[in-house]
């Protein structure tokens, strides 16, 4: 059974984001609530206590043992459209370990490209990359977190895991996204070096703990560098699931949308596929394709 947030003509974010789902829920039967800056009666230990929970309560919200989902992507800028077809894979191995595969399968110069990453507890993370032209795995440098994943407006490091402890995380205040309210955290790294943004403010729909909107700050800048946003949020099977959304260069005005086509969760799908031998060999992943018949590959 799917259900889908209406009335949002919103903007959210991608990457990370699989785990910026939690439950509004918890967080009041925790006690959270959040009176502003200025109420003295919340001390600046209280108010980061809540932010971390808010923090820690989105990344801890589940999203499935498994998933895997097919999706478009479409690149626009320079008065110009692309637009690519790719599978994506997720396996959480649980203890903030979590394995994902990327895999386009058109247009024909990327066809057969594929990302493996794997995140380890912690600021530790793989990441190799399969071009078929070359037939060859390539590890991908830590160094190389800020460049663009083939040409997109998402960085490499936009496409790993981050986790809670990783950043200081502060409540500014309240927003809202084509309509829908949500809570401003801030979060900014713990150690500068593991990370190419200086700062991301999130906000986070009250109601499912979905980012609507990510912006994205570098090199100490005031204002941002690029924004995620959300326009299509859905559950299915139990799981809130971002739909439709956009990363925007707000310096070059490029853009690059993900649309979901369709998405399966908890499938059984084995380490095997997360695995150098996978990554150089997409049939291993057909039997756990979703295929929406709209979207058949041709």
């Amino acid at each position: 059974m799917m259900k889908t947030i209406t009335g949002m003509t919103v903007h959210i974010s991608f990457s990370n984001i699989r785990r910026w789902v939690a439950t509004l829920s918890l967080l009041m039967l925790t006690g959270f609530s959040w009176a502003g800056p200025h109420n003295s009666a919340v001390t600046n230990a209280n108010q980061q206590s809540e932010a971390l929970k808010l923090a820690q309560a989105v990344y801890d919200n589940p999203t499935g043992q498994d998933a895997s989902s097919q999706v478009v992507m479409v690149l626009e800028g320079s008065g110009s459209t692309r637009q690519r077809m790719l599978f994506s894979y997720a396996l959480d191995k649980g203890n903030a370990e979590r394995w994902t595969l990327l895999r386009f399968v058109k247009p024909n110069d990327v066809a057969g490209t594929g990302l493996l990453t794997k995140d380890y507890p912690g600021d530790e993370s793989d990441q190799w990359l399969y071009l078929p032209a070359l037939e060859r795995v390539r590890r991908i440098a830590s160094s190389r977190k800020g460049g663009r994943f083939v040409g997109s407006d998402f960085y490499y490091e936009d496409l790993s895991d981050r986790e809670v402890s990783m950043d200081h995380h502060r409540i500014i205040g309240k927003d809202k996204v084509g309509g829908a309210g949500c809570t401003l955290l801030e979060s900014i790294p713990v150690d500068k070096s593991n990370s190419v943004y200086s700062k991301r403010i999130l906000c986070i729909h009250p109601g499912i703990l979905v980012p609507l909107r990510i912006d994205y700050y570098e090199n100490n800048r005031e204002e941002p560098t690029k924004r995620l946003q959300a326009r299509k949020i859905k559950r299915v099977q139990g799981y809130w699931t971002i739909f439709d959304s956009t990363m925007y260069d707000l310096q070059s005005g490029r853009s690059t949308k993900l649309i979901t086509i369709d998405i399966k969760y908890d499938q059984g799908i084995p380490e095997t596929l997360f695995s150098q031998r996978g990554l150089s060999d997409d049939s291993r992943e057909i039997p756990f394709r979703p295929q929406s018949e709209d979207s058949q590959e041709e």
